[in-house]
């Protein structure tokens, strides 16, 4: 576990040490865990780019952790430089971000759902389940959403999406000739 100050020690090598000691900062960074999650999101926050990157890279390493808070502070940021940088962040921790992106894409918060979408696809097979069970859904808008979703998503949800759509349409017309 890495101290409060030392967090901070290792922001400002992100901000503006060189290229080494900046890798060396994201991997300590990465490595402190839970601890880093704030910090990290608030110099996201008010960083450049090169900054969001570098801090984006060490939410990654940190994973589950920074699923929530980085969820939270993209709700309450708008500024779409930190959405985009954020959202690459949970891409990168993959599988386990998977339910909380579903959640967006199912509530159709317009204001996160084309970062949430982006990430789905990039993340790929983990979400093909949590895709297909949102196909399942009684909201059609919600089910639509979920099939461009698997089809956007190219080869892994391509199959998936067939079969389920065959499995619609076989279960309808099945029960229309009842």
């Amino acid at each position: 576990m890495t101290d409060e100050t030392r967090i901070d020690e290792l922001i400002a090598d992100l901000r503006q040490a060189s290229l080494a000691e900046r890798r060396a900062a994201t991997a300590e960074l990465g490595a402190s865990g839970g601890a880093a999650v704030e910090p990290l999101i608030a110099a996201m926050l008010d960083g450049d780019n090169d900054l969001r990157w570098y801090a984006a890279r060490a939410l990654v390493q940190i994973g589950e952790p920074a699923i929530a808070p980085l969820l939270a502070a993209m709700r309450a940021r708008e500024d779409r430089d930190f959405r985009r940088y954020a959202m690459a962040a949970l891409t990168g921790i993959g599988e386990a971000a998977v339910e909380p992106l579903i959640g967006i894409i199912e509530s159709a918060d317009p204001a996160l759902q084309p970062f949430a979408a982006v990430a789905i696809c990039k993340i790929g097979q983990p979400a093909v389940e949590p895709l297909l069970r949102l196909m399942r859904n009684p909201d059609p808008k919600t089910q639509e959403r979920a099939a461009l979703l698997l089809w956007r998503m190219g080869e892994p949800g391509a199959g998936p999406l067939t079969e389920a759509l065959e499995a619609s349409r076989s279960g309808n017309k099945s029960e229309s000739h009842k």
